[in-house]
């Protein structure tokens, strides 16, 4: 269907040009789905692109593309055209930013289907779209294509991008990234809409993505991308049970599974990819790999195929002994140790940050002049929990539930619309202005994006520093603290005076973990700390929090929707939909024995990245979206898509839609379900 031979981008830079693309070359059959993975900024997106002649016109390509026989390269805009959506289709990454703003969700597929079809009527192409729309999962199709794309949430949004991909019948989609920005209940659902399309149209699909539990439960084939070039490529069962390149074999270390987490410490992937601007001869790895040898620095291995196994091949000088077993897999990347008894800081066991009934509603208006309550939006609709010294409280949920506004409360340290928070023993509301100074020495923050919480105009020394200099510390003490904030978040001292831009993702986020940790405080609260980074690199910021947690005495608010990650670092779990807890406790408990549908289904959905696991899990797909938190939904706010809820008797149903379960605990976790006792029914 798809032949890639030896393809090469290049991007001509002031500073000199960049290939993104070196030399890759791989191959889809017809039916066939191949996944694509690899770091940001190892050429994925870029080689896609290319694939769909949507490169700039600057992009300098060679090599050759072959669709269904045909050369693609040196044809015209408008031939590529006739065969974009029809031959190829692609979904993009962003949905909202690929949907024009402007027309209605059914006009943009009508326009879809018209474009490769003069002889369809506008009312045929209107029927056809909404019929899309229900193939794809869409509740109410009719309606839904009168709405415009910002009307959608994010998993409706990618579902329309799915269906303008599908409209025309093509005989290969491209999926690049279609699942990073969404939770991972909708994650599952677009994953099983993208093989239903597959199904339907008969199409081959080339999923580009970084996370390789997506990939073990979709792909047959792997191909492994590092530094614009193809380092390994197989079956997805040799590649994930076996796999012979240094790199996907570090990949697959580094990844928290949810089979294993928590059990095991992560294997980092040290370094960083390096700059395609200015390679250095030899293997691009080499740098990175703990079993380089001199020639890995002079020559670059090709892509070679290995010996009993005609399916895959890799790029590395040492292939034979990695796939004879010579070289132990499992020891070529050692765990790292964990921190001695002798550095742990001892821990007086005492609550330092505790919620009771918090309850945070934002009034919803109408009127520019004369504005007037029409709703309410329940963000936080009292809920409790309590974090004691040295403890990490996981707190997860879909987007929307309410988590955010949660962690603004607390930070804010101030009187809470109802309900109470207790810091190191002391209600907030009580405090005055020069106490509450005072205590946010105690309490402190790690954001998501490390590039957008730190400030680029100011050196890391300042950045760092400038909690101390709020609070009044002479400026001789600042700057030795910086440096042993530093030292201690794993940065070289010395690297101070440089300026944010200068440094990795990773070690951007142990920057603003530093600054978080300059006060000495007892609680740091972390607003998805790894989502915005690699899973080659989350695996040590997770390792360094651990570390620290354990040095120092520390308690985390660890918030996330990463399920795997929560599980690797987190002692005790609260599960978070539409403003309230539904189930809390222990961390083993929860994640081995969930009593809540919507626990058990949001488990489900984690990707594990294991083909043989995947292939026997069963998930539980809830249907439809988080509803609206302005919604006024009688009796239990779950039910709408509750899958147990389905499975009970009239009695029972009658209960859940009339009374609003409160928590109570079943087997060790706090539960807000009736029929908690009956979850086997899901199994």
């Amino acid at each position: 269907m798809l032949e890639v031979r030896d393809l090469r981008v290049t991007f001509p830079q002031p500073g000199g040009a960049v290939t993104a693309v070196r030399g890759v070359n791989y191959h889809v059959d017809k039916g066939e789905f191949l996944g694509i993975v690899g770091e940001s900024g190892s050429g994925k997106s870029v080689s896609s692109l290319a694939v769909m002649g949507l490169l700039p016109s600057s992009a300098q390509i060679s090599g050759d593309i072959l669709f269904e026989g045909r050369s693609l390269l040196g044809r015209s805009d408008r031939e590529l055209s006739k065969l974009r959506g029809e031959g190829i289709s692609i979904i993009f990454q962003d949905p909202l930013s690929a949907l024009t703003p402007v027309y209605t969700i059914g006009t943009q597929i009508a326009e879809a289907l018209q474009l490769h079809d003069r002889n369809l009527s506008k009312l045929a192409a209107n029927a056809r779209a909404v019929e899309l729309l229900k193939v794809v999962g869409i509740p109410n199709p009719e309606r839904r294509a009168q709405a415009f794309p910002h009307e959608f949430s994010g998993g409706m949004r990618q579902r329309a991008m799915i269906a303008i991909a599908i409209a025309n019948n093509p005989r290969l989609i491209i999926a690049d990234e279609p699942t990073t920005a969404l939770d991972v209940t909708i994650q599952a659902q677009i994953l099983e809409v993208l093989q239903k399309a597959k199904d339907l149209t008969g199409a081959a699909v080339v999923l580009i993505t970084h996370d390789l539990g997506v990939v073990a439960g979709n792909a047959d084939r792997i191909a492994v991308m590092y530094a614009g070039r193809i380092v390994e490529t197989g079956t997805v069962d040799e590649v994930f049970h076996a796999p012979s390149m240094p790199y996907t074999i570090g990949l697959l270390r580094s990844m928290p599974n949810l089979a294993t987490a928590g059990h095991t410490r992560l294997v980092p992937l040290e370094g960083r990819p390096p700059m395609l601007s200015n390679l250095a001869p030899g293997c691009p790895f080499a740098p990175r790999c703990p079993i380089a040898i001199d020639a890995c620095r002079t020559t670059e291995p090709p892509l070679t195929p290995i010996s009993g196994k005609p399916l895959n091949a890799s790029a590395c000088l040492r292939v034979d002994e990695i796939a004879s077993g010579k070289l132990n897999r499992t020891g070529i990347y050692p765990v790292p140790e964990p921190v001695a008894l002798e550095e742990r800081a001892e821990i007086v066991p005492e609550s330092v940050l505790g919620v009771e009934g918090l309850v945070r509603h934002f009034p919803l208006t109408k009127g520019s002049v004369f504005k007037h309550t029409i709703g309410t939006v329940r963000a936080v609709d009292g809920i409790s929990f309590d974090i004691r010294s040295g403890q990490t409280l996981g707190l997860v949920g879909e987007s929307g539930c309410g988590k955010s506004t949660t962690i603004m409360e607390i930070l804010e340290l101030a009187k809470p619309q109802s309900g109470q928070i207790m810091v190191n023993g002391r209600d907030v509301a009580a405090m005055s202005t020069k106490e509450r100074r005072a205590l946010r020495r105690d309490i402190q923050v790690v954001f998501q994006d490390p590039m957008a919480s730190l400030d680029p105009r100011l050196p890391v020394q300042d950045i760092v520093a400038e909690p101390l200099t709020v609070h009044g510390v002479p400026a001789r003490e600042r700057l030795q603290k910086v440096r042993d904030v530093l030292d201690l978040v794993g940065l070289d001292p010395s690297m101070a005076s440089r300026y944010p831009h200068e440094f990795s993702g990773g070690q951007r986020q142990r920057i603003g973990i530093a600054r978080a940790l300059v006060t000495d405080p007892k609680i740091v609260v972390l607003d998805e700390p790894v989502s915005a980074l690699d899973v080659s690199i989350q695996a040590g910021v997770i390792n360094l929090l651990e570390d620290l947690q354990e040095k120092l005495g520390l308690s985390y608010l660890f918030v996330a929707h990463d399920l795997a990650v929560v599980r690797q670092i987190a002692d005790n779990v609260a599960v978070m939909y539409l403003g309230r807890i539904v189930e809390s406790g222990p961390a083993e408990d929860i994640f081995n024995d969930p009593q809540h549908p919507y626990t058990r289904a949001l488990l489900s959905a984690v990707p594990v990245p294991d083909p043989s696991v995947e292939r026997t899990r069963r998930r539980i797909i809830l249907e439809g979206d988080l509803p609206s938190p302005t919604e006024d939904i009688t009796g239990c706010n779950f039910r709408t898509r509750c899958p147990l809820y389905q499975l009970m008797d009239a009695a029972a149903q009658e209960q859940c839609r009339t009374a609003d379960p409160e928590r109570r605990i079943v087997k060790g976790s706090s539960v807000a379900c009736h029929h908690a006792e009956h979850i086997g029914l899901m199994s």
